[in-house]
C-alpha cells in the first residue's frame, strides 16, 4: 500500500535491499523470507515486541536522491507480489519524469506530491464504504488477518499490547480483539505463541489479582484457563471484552449476530487509533447504560451529555449533575445518586430559552413545558451548540405536537392538546388516571367494555367512602394527601423530579387510586403509550382469531391466574388477560407467551386499562426483566445466579447450607418471575411491585436476602428440601400488608401454614424497611456487572444442556462414541456459527429459532457442509470431493430445505467410518444412485424429463411443474425403515451411474500408500462388472424382445424412481458422458485420457461389434477366453495409467467398455452410455470381495478424532486469498 512519505534515517538496519534504480529502494525485511539466521530471529523478535509494522510489511519502498542521505518511504507490502506492482509502477509512471528535473530537492518535492495524490484518489474510492478506520488501525487489522488466517468479514475492534502468562513465564505480544474472537500472538527469541479463542466459547471472563498475577484478566474457556495481564489500561481493555463477550452470548440465545450501527453520528475526524466498531461499542454501551438509568424506550440514541447544575425549586439550590440529550428526551442525572433525576420529553416543551448569563448563574438555559413547569440549567459549557441540538431535535418530533420555539418567542399554542391525548402534565388538575382518554379503541367500545377505560379493581370495587374504612381509610386517605403535595412541590407526571422524598414515599406504599398512574410513569411505559396511539389496539384486532402454540398456552393459563380474586372469577377479567396476553404474544412471537407472565399481567389488569396494562407488560419483559420470560427463562437464571453469589457474600454460613439442600434453585425462580406475586398474599406482594417499578430488581434480590436473613436458623436446622421450602413457604404467607383497604383475599398458599403453633405475621413494611437497612448496598451498575458474569455461566450451561440432549437423541447404533458425538456436534455448531460470523446473506439457518428443539436449532447449508465433508471424510477423493459431498448432502437432506441438522450430518458421517465392508459399500453405493446423484452435465430437456419414468424430480430438476411430496413422503418413510433394509433392497445401477462409481473408487484410491495395487483392483473388477451387465442386458434381450418395462424390479412395492432404469427412449444424446469437463472443472490431461480410453475401447471391441444394429438386438456371448483377454486388456490399461493423479480422471474419461469414449465412438447411435444395462449391489459386493486389496481398504479402520482436532484448528482459517482455489461446485 502506499504511504504518506515519512523520513527514514537509518536505511538499511535490519533491511536488505532487493532492488535500486537512482530513484527508489526495493527492501526486505532480515528474517523474513528464506534464510534469517539470528540476525531474522532478533527481528522477529523486535517486531512483535515493539509493534513494528514489520510483520505485516516486510517489503518497502524508499525514494532516495543520489546526493542526499536522508530516505524517504513511500509504499510498504506484505507480499513480493504487492510491492512489485508497486515498484514496476513507479519504474512505468515515474523513472523518466525524474530523470528530467536538474534540481534534487525538486525531485523530492515532486515525488511526495505525487504519492499524496495516488493516497488521496485512493481514499476518495474508499470513502462511500463509510471507511473510517486511522491507518495504523488498519495495518494492525492486516497483521491480525495474516497472522491468524482470519477471512475479510472478520473486523478487528482494537488491539492492545499485553503479557500472556504460559505457565509461570509472561510472554510480551500483542492482544487482538475482534468481534468474534480473542486472539494473542508474541514471538520472543524464537518462542511462538499464537493463541484464538472464540468469543462464544467463553464461560469465564473476570478481572483480577493474585499473588501469582498481577492485575489480570482472566478468561476461561471449557478446556483452558487463561491469563493475560500488564495492560496500560486494563479498564477498558476488560470493558471492550465484555462487550464482545455479551454479544457472543446474545448470538447463542437469540441468534442475533453483531450489525455495525449504521446511525450513530460519524465523527468529522478519525480517532487516532480508535477503529469505527470500538466507537460504535462504546456508543452502544452508554446507549444502554442511558436508556436503564431513565427507563426509556429501547430505540433512543444518546445524542451527548454535558456537566452542568439544576435549579431545584422545592430546596432552593443548584444541584451539579449531568445533562443527557437524546432525540426525544432531555434527562438530567445529580452526582450524587439520590439527590435528584429529571426526564423532560421533548414531546412536553414549549420553549427552550437561552437567559442572561451572571456571576451567580453563568450560562443558564430555561426549558419550559405545557404543563407549565420551568426546569433552569446553568454551568453548560458549550450553550450556544447545546440549544442548536436541542432545536433540532424539536424540529423533528411530530408535527402533531405543539410547535416549540427555541430562543425565547412563546411557542403558539392555540389548541393546549393537538393530539387530542392530554397527559397528566397538561391537565388543570392531576387527573386519577392519567391514561384514561387515551383508549378508544376501533375495536372495542368503552361502553361495553369497561376494562379500556379503567382497572379491573375499579370495576369490581365500588369503593365506599374512606370513612366507612376506618384506621385503614385514614392512613389510606394521608398517603393521597402526602402524595399530592409531592406533585404540588415536585410536580406531577413525566417531568416530576424524582428524589430521595420519592423512594421515601413509595417505600411507605402507594394509594390504590394513584397505582396504575405512578407504575407507568416510573416503569416508563407511558412514554411508550403516548407515543404509540392505538397500537395495542391494532394488536387486538390483528391477533382476534389467531391461532398458535401461544394463544393454547394462554388459554390453558387464563383460569390459573389469580383465581382467588373476585375479577378473574368471571370471563370479563378473563377476557381482557386473554386479549392483552394475546396481543403482547402478537408483538413479541420470540417470547409468545410463558408461564408466570399470565399472573404479572392480571395484577396490572387490576390497576390500569387493557392498554396500560398492555404497555407495562412490553416494559416488563423487554426492558425491566430482560430475557425472563423467553423458551429458557434466561434472565430470571441469571438473576438466580446473583442470588446465591449475593448469598454467600452475606448470609455465608446459610449459603452452604442452601447448597447442601439445593433450595436456592427451586425457590427463586418462582419468586424472581412473578415477583412474589405467587408466593405472597396479594395485597402485600403489590407493595414489592411498587417498589420494583421505581427501583428495578435491586429490591426482589433485597427482599428475598431479607426473607433468608429472617429465617437462617431454622433454614439451618433443616434436613432436607422440603422441610426448607415449607419453612419458606409458611413465612410467606405470613407476610401482611395492615394498610390494605382492599378486602383480604384467600392466598392458596395458606395450605403450608397448617401446624401446632400459629404462624408469626410480618408486616410488609418492615420487611422492606429491614432489606433497605441491611442490604441497601446494592447497586445497579454492580447487579449489571454481575448479571454478565452470570450470563456467560447460565447461557454456557444450557448450551451443554442442548449438546447432551442432541447426542442423547442419536440412536445408539450409530457407532460413534458420546465424547466423539459431543466433538462433532461442537464442530458442527461452530460451522453454523461461522455462517453467522462471515456467511453474508446465506440461508444456512442463519437465524435460528431458539424455540425449536435442541436438534433442529443448528443447522447447515450444502456450501457448509462440503467443507466439513472435506476434512472430516476417511474418503479423500482429491478434487472430486466436492462432487462426492454434494452427492451425500442431497442423500441426507431428506425433507429437501437444502438444510440438515446434525442427527442426519452424523448418519452420513457414520456410513463412512463405521459398519463392515457390506455397510460402507452400500453408502458408497446408494451415493451414486438418484436422489443423490444428479447429471452432472447438463442434459437436454427431454433426457432430463425421461431420467425417471414415473415420479419426477426427486433431484433438483429446473422444471416448473411443482415437486411430487407424496414422494418425499415415501422416501422419508422408507429412510425410517433404514434398519429393515437388505442388499436386496437396493436398486439396480445403470451404466451411466456405473461410470460415475468407478470414477469414485479411482479418485478415492488416487492418495493411498497401495494406490497400484487398488489401481489394478478396481480395473479387474470392473472390467468383470460389464461383461455382467452385458451379460444381463443380452439375456433379457434373448428371453423377450419387447422393450422392458421396470422387468427386473422384482418387487411391486418398491417402484419408485430408482427402481426403474432408463428406458429405451434414452438416444438423445448419446455423447452425453464424453462431452469436457465443464469450466472450472479439474484439468484434464488429454494423453493419459486417450490412452486409458483407447485401451479400453479397444478391449471390448466384440461387444461394440455385436450390437451394430442397436442396444436391443441379440447378441453372441463372450467366450472364456475372450473375457480372460479383456479383463488382463483392461488390468493393463489402468495399470499403464496408475502413475496418473486423481485429477486426471475427469467426465471425459470412461473407465468402462459398453460406454468406451472416444473421438471414434461419439458419433455411434447409442455408443456411450447402454440404457439397457444394469448391475446390482449384490453382483458389485461380490466382485470387489474376490480382491483382497479392496477388501482391506474398506475394512481398515479410521480414528475421527483425529480429523476433528485437525478440524477445530481449521474451522476459522476461512482465508480468502487469491491463492487458495475456489472450492469446487457440487455434483
Amino acid at each position: 500500500m502506499w504511504l504518506g512519505p515519512e523520513e527514514v534515517l537509518v536505511a538499511n538496519a535490519l533491511w536488505v535491499t532487493e532492488r535500486a534504480n537512482p530513484f527508489f529502494v526495493l527492501q526486505r525485511r532480515r528474517g523474513h523470507g528464506k534464510g534469517g539466521g539470528l540476525t531474522g530471529l532478533l527481528v522477529g523478535t523486535l517486531d512483535v515486541v515493539l509493534d513494528s509494522s514489520a510483520r505485516v510489511a516486510p517489503y518497502r519502498i524508499l525514494h532516495q536522491t543520489q546526493d542526499s542521505q536522508v530516505y524517504w518511504t513511500v509504499a510498504c507490502g506484505s507480499s513480493r507480489k504487492e510491492i512489485t506492482k508497486h515498484w514496476e509502477w513507479l519504474e512505468n509512471n515515474l523513472l523518466q519524469t525524474l530523470s528530467i528535473f536538474d534540481n534534487e530537492e525538486d525531485i523530492t518535492t515532486f515525488v511526495k506530491g505525487k504519492i499524496h495524490g495516488i493516497i488521496a484518489e485512493e481514499n476518495k474510492n474508499l470513502q462511500p464504504q463509510g471507511d473510517e478506520d486511522p491507518g495504523k488501525f488498519k495495518e494492525a487489522e492486516l497483521k491480525m488477518r495474516k497472522q491468524f488466517g482470519m477471512p475479510e468479514g472478520e473486523k478487528l475492534v482494537n488491539y492492545y499490547s499485553c503479557s500472556f502468562w504460559k505457565g509461570r513465564v509472561p510472554r510480551q505480544g500483542w492482544l487482538y480483539l475482534t468481534v468474534n474472537h480473542l486472539c494473542f500472538y508474541s514471538f520472543l527469541l524464537g518462542k511462538e505463541v499464537s493463541l484464538v479463542v472464540q468469543w462464544v466459547d467463553v464461560t469465564r471472563l473476570e478481572k483480577n489479582a493474585t499473588l501469582l498475577f498481577p492485575e489480570s484478566i482472566r478468561v476461561d474457556t471449557r478446556d483452558q484457563e487463561l491469563f493475560f495481564s500488564m495492560f496500560l489500561n486494563i479498564g477498558e481493555t476488560f470493558k471492550l471484552m465484555e462487550q464482545l463477550a455479551n454479544l457472543a452470548m446474545r448470538q447463542l440465545l437469540d441468534s442475533e449476530g453483531f450489525l455495525e450501527d449504521k446511525a450513530l453520528p460519524r465523527p468529522i475526524r478519525p480517532h487516532k487509533n480508535i477503529s469505527a466498531l470500538k466507537r460504535d461499542l462504546d456508543a452502544r454501551a452508554k446507549n444502554e447504560c442511558y436508556r436503564a438509568t431513565f427507563r426509556l424506550p429501547k430505540d433512543e440514541r444518546l445524542d451527548g451529555h454535558t456537566g452542568c447544575t439544576l435549579w431545584t425549586p422545592f430546596n432552593k439550590l443548584h444541584i451539579p449533575g449531568q445533562m443527557f440529550i437524546s432525540n426525544n428526551y432531555i434527562c438530567f442525572a445529580s452526582k450524587e445518586e439520590d439527590a435528584c433525576r429529571l426526564i423532560i420529553p421533548l414531546r412536553e416543551v414549549t420553549i427552550v430559552e437561552k437567559a442572561d448569563s451572571s456571576s451567580v448563574l453563568p450560562s443558564p438555559l430555561s426549558i419550559s413545558t405545557k404543563s407549565k413547569m420551568t426546569f433552569l440549567f446553568a454551568n453548560l459549557k458549550d450553550r450556544d451548540f447545546l440549544v442548536q441540538r436541542i432545536s433540532d431535535f424539536l424540529q423533528k418530533t411530530p408535527s402533531k405536537q405543539t410547535g416549540s420555539s427555541v430562543g425565547g418567542t412563546k411557542a403558539s399554542v392555540s389548541d393546549p392538546a393537538p393530539e387530542s391525548l392530554p397527559t397528566p402534565q397538561e391537565a388543570s388538575e392531576p387527573p386519577a388516571n392519567p391514561s384514561s382518554p387515551l383508549s378508544s379503541p376501533p375495536s372495542f367500545s368503552t361502553q361495553e367494555i369497561p376494562t379500556t377505560s379503567q382497572g379491573l379493581l375499579k370495576v369490581f370495587q365500588k369503593n365506599s367512602p374512606m370513612e366507612d374504612l376506618g384506621a385503614k381509610g385514614a392512613k389510606e386517605k394521608m398517603k393521597e394527601e402526602s402524595w399530592n403535595i409531592h406533585f404540588f412541590e415536585y410536580g406531577r407526571g413525566m417531568c416530576m423530579y424524582r428524589t430521595a422524598k420519592t423512594r421515601e414515599l413509595v417505600l411507605k406504599g402507594i394509594p390504590e387510586s394513584l397505582r396504575g398512574e405512578l407504575w407507568l410513569l416510573f416503569s416508563g411505559a407511558w412514554n411508550e403509550m403516548v407515543t404509540h396511539p392505538g397500537y395495542y389496539a391494532e394488536l387486538v384486532e390483528k391477533s382476534l382469531g389467531k391461532y398458535s402454540l401461544a394463544t393454547e398456552e394462554i388459554e390453558r393459563d387464563l383460569h390459573r391466574s389469580m383465581p382467588e380474586h373476585p375479577a378473574f372469577q368471571n370471563e370479563l377479567g378473563i377476557a381482557a388477560l386473554r386479549r392483552v396476553l394475546t396481543a403482547y404474544a402478537f408483538r413479541n412471537p420470540t417470547i409468545g407467551y410463558c408461564q408466570a407472565m399470565n399472573i404479572v399481567t392480571s395484577v396490572l389488569l387490576l390497576y390500569g386499562s387493557e392498554e396500560e396494562a398492555f404497555w407495562l407488560l412490553v416494559a416488563l419483559c423487554e426492558r425491566m426483566l430482560p430475557d425472563y420470560y423467553n423458551t429458557r427463562v434466561v434472565g430470571a437464571l441469571v438473576d438466580q445466579g446473583i442470588f446465591e453469589e449475593l448469598t454467600r457474600d452475606v448470609l455465608p454460613r446459610l449459603s452452604e447450607k442452601m447448597q447442601e439442600l439445593g433450595v436456592i434453585s427451586s425457590i427463586s425462580l418462582s419468586w424472581f418471575l412473578t415477583l412474589f406475586l405467587s408466593v405472597m398474599p396479594f395485597e402485600s406482594a403489590v407493595v414489592i411491585v411498587d417498589c420494583f417499578f421505581y427501583e428495578g430488581i435491586k429490591v426482589i434480590l433485597q427482599v428475598a436476602l431479607a426473607v433468608l436473613d429472617a429465617n437462617v436458623e431454622q433454614l439451618l436446622d433443616c434436613n432436607d428440601e422440603g422441610e426448607a421450602m415449607t419453612v419458606l413457604g409458611r413465612y410467606l404467607d405470613n407476610v401482611v400488608n395492615k394498610q390494605s383497604i382492599s378486602p383480604p383475599i384467600p392466598h392458596l398458599h395458606a395450605l403450608l401454614t397448617s401446624g401446632d403453633d400459629p404462624p408469626v405475621e410480618v408486616d410488609i413494611f418492615d420487611l422492606l424497611r429491614v432489606s433497605y437497612e441491611k442490604f441497601s448496598s446494592l447497586r445497579a451498575d454492580d447487579i449489571e456487572q454481575m448479571r454478565f458474569k452470570q450470563r456467560l455461566k447460565v447461557i454456557q450451561s444450557l448450551e451443554d444442556t442442548a449438546k447432551r440432549s442432541v447426542v442423547r437423541a442419536i440412536p445408539g447404533d450409530i457407532g460413534f462414541s458420546i465424547e466423539e458425538l459431543e466433538d462433532l456436534y461442537m464442530v458442527f455448531k461452530a460451522k453454523h456459527l461461522a455462517s453467522q460470523y462471515w456467511g453474508g446473506n446465506r440461508s444456512a439457518a442463519v437465524h435460528r429459532d431458539p424455540s425449536l428443539p435442541y436438534l433442529e436449532q443448528y443447522r447447515i447449508d450444502a456450501s457448509q457442509f462440503r467443507e466439513l465433508f472435506a476434512s472430516l471424510t476417511p474418503w479423500a477423493c482429491g478434487s472430486h470431493t466436492p462432487v462426492l459431498a454434494g452427492r451425500m448432502f442431497r442423500l441426507l437432506d431428506q425433507n429437501k430445505d437444502s438444510l440438515i441438522n446434525f442427527k442426519e450430518f452424523v448418519t452420513g458421517m457414520s456410513g463412512m467410518y463405521h459398519g463392515d465392508l457390506t455397510e460402507k459399500l452400500k453408502a458408497l453405493y446408494k451415493l451414486h444412485l438418484p436422489p443423490a446423484l444428479i447429471p452432472e452435465e447438463a442434459e437436454s430437456a427431454l433426457e432430463a424429463a425421461h431420467y425417471f419414468t414415473e415420479d419426477s424430480s426427486s433431484e433438483e430438476e429446473k422444471g416448473t411443474s411443482p415437486p411430487d411430496y407424496r414422494h418425499y413422503l415415501r422416501m422419508w418413510a422408507k429412510e425410517k425403515e433404514a434398519q429393515k433394509e437388505t442388499i436386496k433392497d437396493l436398486p439396480k445401477m445403470n451404466q451411466e451411474q456405473f461410470i460415475e462409481l468407478c470414477k469414485t473408487f479411482y479418485n478415492m484410491f488416487s492418495e493411498d500408500p497401495m494406490e497400484q495395487d487398488l489401481y489394478h483392483a478396481i480395473a479387474t473388477v470392473a472390467s468383470l462388472l460389464l461383461q455382467i451387465g452385458e451379460v444381463g442386458k443380452k439375456f433379457s434381450a434373448l428371453t423377450t424382445k419387447k422393450p422392458r418395462d421396470g422387468a427386473h424390479s422384482g418387487d411391486p412395492n418398491r417402484a419408485t424412481e430408482e427402481d426403474e432404469p432408463p428406458t429405451p427412449k434414452l438416444h438423445q444424446d448419446p455423447t452425453q458422458e464424453c462431452q469436457p469437463p465443464a469450466a472450472g472443472d479439474r484439468q484434464a490431461k488429454a494423453s493419459g485420457d486417450m490412452h486409458l480410453g483407447k485401451a479400453l475401447q479397444d478391449s471390448h471391441v466384440i461387444v461394440e461389434g455385436g450390437s451394430g444394429e442397436g442396444q436391443g438386438s441379440p447378441s453372441l456371448l463372450l467366450s472364456d477366453d475372450e473375457a480372460k483377454d479383456d479383463m488382463s486388456m483392461s488390468s493393463y490399461s489402468v495399470v499403464s495409467t496408475g502413475s496418473l493423479q486423481c485429477e486426471d480422471l475427469t467426465e471425459d474419461t470412461v473407465l468402462v467398455g459398453g460406454g468406451a469414449c472416444s473421438p471414434t465412438t461419439t458419433s455411434r447411435t447409442g455408443g456411450t452410455v447402454d440404457t439397457d444395462w444394469c448391475i446390482s449391489f449384490e453382483q458389485i459386493l461380490a466382485s470387489i470381495l474376490t480382491e483382497s486389496v479392496l477388501v482391506n481398504f474398506f475394512e481398515k479402520r479410521a480414528d475421527i478424532g483425529l480429523k476433528i482436532k485437525d478440524q477445530k484448528k481449521v474451522e476459522r482459517q476461512f482465508s480468502t486469498s487469491s491463492d487458495q482455489e475456489p472450492p469446487g461446485v457440487l455434483g
